[in-house]
Formats: structure tokens, C-alpha cells, sequence
């Protein structure tokens, strides 16, 4: 008996997929378990597989084309069984689905008109319509084809010309002369063009959380200076013994963690009647790809040691770049970090990436003067930012928290225990 294979939700943001690549053709045999497509989600590129066995009867999205979350990706059955009936009944059923939406829609439009009949009449406006006056630059011009043209391919403005034919006509010696006599030099003259493309999966995620985010959290800033000098040296002490590379990034990742196993309520959520205090601390860290951002999760950071943690942000990378992320690689973030000191930029702010209710903007590390001990030396500075939902995380506490975040990467030694590297 024919069975319906629905597009799959691959993620919790998912909303339509992408057919990337069919693996299988109609009148295929598919086995349970076998590979049937590649899905794109918001997020990465999946491979979906076969949950019963059959022929591929029906494929329902083509190559390269969306469809919604629930409706029919392909149907599998008997060889040779008929699926018109099958998919007359989804499209029944779809059809309902619309029309119920619809009725809703209307019933709501309805409502608004009686509104809006209760309402104050608004005075109408007169319109008076304006011509241009020839001062105004848009006088038009007698003026022949051919000069027309001329004057169009030697970017001279119509404006500039001085008609010698009948009535004022500009011809073809005014163009000519005009050139032979030195006027001014012709305008230029530019090509208005443009390309579009269909927003990705991913990008519409993005505009969507990031939306409900800044316009449904409260959002405050606020911004401190680090010394980075110690931090420095400690790491390129650490990278003379460390397994792995260790960044920048890796160590405000740890420091990061540490900071917040003293301020928990930093590593919170906002569930609208409740507040949940996360007890471990996995930090989400934004990774910028071709079409947007991904944040993948460093999961309890605070146990790892510098080398485990940059080698996961360096996988995580890698695998973000190959669009081959996995949903247990990206979920159950309860603090974030975003980075954008690598691309030269000294400071800015980030919006809360959902459910946490903080995250911390890290601009890049540069020389400046700065003051010690009452003398005025150079050293190497960093300003970060932290975003808070002022429904969860107040001031006093994220000012806390930033201190402590501070005191961490200006005395390295005091946070980098035995077993951190």
C-alpha cells in the first residue's frame, strides 16, 4: 500500500526545506534505512533517509524547490500502484486547510472594517496637481533624433545645448560644435543594474529569530575595556606546549565559562512565566559563513580544558563551512558569544541569540595608550560588550559579571589552572 513520505523537520527553527539532491528516481526500489534525499534546512545540508521499504512512486519536490514542513516530499508503494487517489485526498486535505485559513482571515478583515466604521471620518485632502516650470530643470526640449542620439553617446546633456535650428531645435551641428568648442566636460553617463536572489532557507531563520529577539526582549548595553597584555603572553606561552593552536577567542571562550559559574543567573533563559537558571554552561559561538551565521555549541566549557575547546570551535568551523552541522551541534545553548575581532573591528553590539538571555560582543585587541602605576605606557586593549534582556539580567548583575569577565583575562595565571591546557 502506497505511503506518503512527508518533508521531515530537521530542526526546531525549520519551517520548509530544500530538496539539494534526490538520491533515488522514480520507480527506484528503496530500502529501509537507504539514503532518498538531501535536505536543506536553515541551517545545514541533510541527508534524509528511507523509513519503510517500496518503489518510488512519486516525488513531490523537485531539485532545488521548497516546500513546507508536513507535505508530501515523495510517495513509496507497490510496484506499478496507482497514487492518484492518494494524492487527490492530500490535495483535498490541503485545500480544506486553506479555506479554513482563509474564512479566518476574512472573518478577522471583517471585524477590522467594523472598527474602523466607528471611527472619526478623516477630513479629505485636496490635491493640486503642479507642473514644472522651465526653471525647475525639466523643460522639455526640441531636439532631433539624431542630435538626440549624439549627444547620448558623447554624455553631453540635452541641458547644455544651445539649439541653432528652427524654433530653437537642437541638431546635429550643436552637438558637434559644443564638443569643438571646449564646453564643459560631458556627464557621465551610468548604467543602473542590479541582481536578485531567493532568500535561503537559512537567511529567513535568521531575519525571523533575530526579529523576535530584539523586538520582544528588552535589550541594554553594556561595554568595558580589558587589558589584554598578560593574556598575550599566556598565549604564546601556551602555544609552545599546547596540543593545538589556541585563539584568542578559545581563551575569552574560557574565561567566559569560568565568569559565569560565579554569576549563574548570567546563564539564564526567559520562558515567560518563569525564569530558568541553567546550572551547566554550554556557549554557543558564532561562526559567520557564506550565507549568514551559524552557532554551533561548546557544551559544558567550563570542564574543558584550552586545547578541547579549540579543537571543538575549530571542527565546528570546518563542518559549519561544509554546511554538514548536525541539530544536536547547534542546540541547547545557554550563553553566546560573538566575535568580530578578527575583521578589525574595535566594538560593537550583538542582539540575544534565543533562549539566553545574554551575549557577549568581543571586538578585536589593539595598541593604545594606556595608564599604569600614574605613567602613561602603551598596551594592548579589547572592549567587549554585553547584551542583556533586561527581563532576566539587571545592571548591577551584568556589570558583576563583566568585572569578573575582566579580572579573569587581565590575570590569565589566576584562571588557568593545572588541567586548563
Amino acid at each position: 500500500m502506497a505511503e506518503v513520505v512527508r518533508m521531515p523537520k530537521l530542526s526546531d527553527t525549520m519551517t520548509d526545506g530544500v530538496v539539494a539532491k534526490w538520491h533515488k528516481k522514480v520507480g527506484d526500489k528503496v530500502k529501509s534505512g537507504e539514503l532518498l534525499a538531501d535536505i536543506e534546512t536553515d541551517k545545514a545540508t541533510m541527508e534524509f533517509e528511507s523509513f519503510q521499504n517500496g518503489v518510488l512512486l512519486h516525488i513531490g519536490v523537485q531539485e532545488g524547490k521548497s516546500a513546507p514542513v508536513e507535505s508530501i516530499l515523495a510517495i513509496l508503494g507497490n510496484e506499478g500502484e496507482d497514487v492518484t487517489a492518494l494524492l487527490a485526498s492530500e490535495a483535498k486535505k490541503t485545500s480544506e486547510v486553506k479555506e479554513e485559513v482563509k474564512q479566518e482571515v476574512k472573518t478577522e478583515t471583517v471585524s477590522k472594517k467594523e472598527d474602523t466604521k466607528t471611527a472619526a471620518p478623516v477630513a479629505a485632502k485636496t490635491i493640486v496637481e503642479t507642473k514644472p516650470t522651465a526653471s525647475s530643470g525639466h523643460e522639455r526640449h526640441k531636439i532631433s533624433p539624431l542630435a538626440k542620439k549624439l549627444a547620448l553617446d558623447k554624455g553631453i546633456s540635452v541641458n547644455a545645448l544651445q539649439g541653432s535650428g528652427d524654433g530653437g531645435r537642437i541638431i546635429k551641428r550643436d552637438v558637434d560644435n559644443y564638443k569643438s568648442n571646449g564646453g564643459a566636460a560631458p556627464a557621465f553617463v551610468g548604467v543602473e543594474s542590479y541582481t536578485e536572489e531567493a532568500v535561503s532557507q537559512m537567511r529567513r531563520t535568521i531575519a525571523r529569530r533575530l526579529a523576535e529577539s530584539k523586538f520582544s526582549a528588552p535589550h541594554f548595553y553594556l561595554t568595558m575595556e580589558i587589558n589584554m597584555d598578560e593574556t598575550i603572553k599566556a598565549r604564546e606561552a601556551i602555544n609552545t606546549v599546547a596540543a593545538a593552536k589556541i585563539s584568542f577567542n578559545d581563551i575569552v571562550i574560557k574565561a567566559t565559562a569560568s565568569s559565569l559559574r560565579k554569576h549563574p543567573k548570567i546563564n539564564s533563559s526567559w520562558l515567560v512565566d518563569k525564569i530558568r537558571y541553567n546550572n551547566h554552561i554550554h556557549i554557543g559561538v558564532a561562526i559567520a559563513v557564506e550565507e549568514g551565521l551559524l552557532v554551533p555549541v561548546v557544551r559544558f566549557a567550563d570542564g574543558k580544558t584550552l586545547t578541547q575547546i579549540a579543537t571543538e570551535v575549530r571542527n565546528y568551523a570546518a563542518k559549519a563551512k561544509d554546511k554538514k552541522l548536525q541539530p544536536s551541534d547547534w542546540e541547547g545553548n545557554t550563553f553566546t558569544i560573538s566575535n568580530l575581532g578578527m575583521f578589525g573591528i574595535d566594538e560593537f553590539t550583538a542582539i540575544i541569540n534565543p533562549p539566553d538571555a545574554c551575549i557577549l560582543a568581543v571586538g578585536g585587541i589593539k595598541q593604545t595608550a594606556v595608564v599604569k602605576n600614574g605613567q602613561i605606557t602603551a598596551g594592548s586593549v579589547m572592549k567587549v560588550t554585553l547584551s542583556c534582556d533586561h527581563r532576566v539580567v539587571d545592571g548591577a548583575l551584568g556589570a558583576a559579571f563583566l568585572q569578573t569577565l575582566k579580572h579573569n583575562l587581565e590575570n590569565p595565571v589566576l584562571m588557568l589552572g593545572a588541567y586548563s591546557i
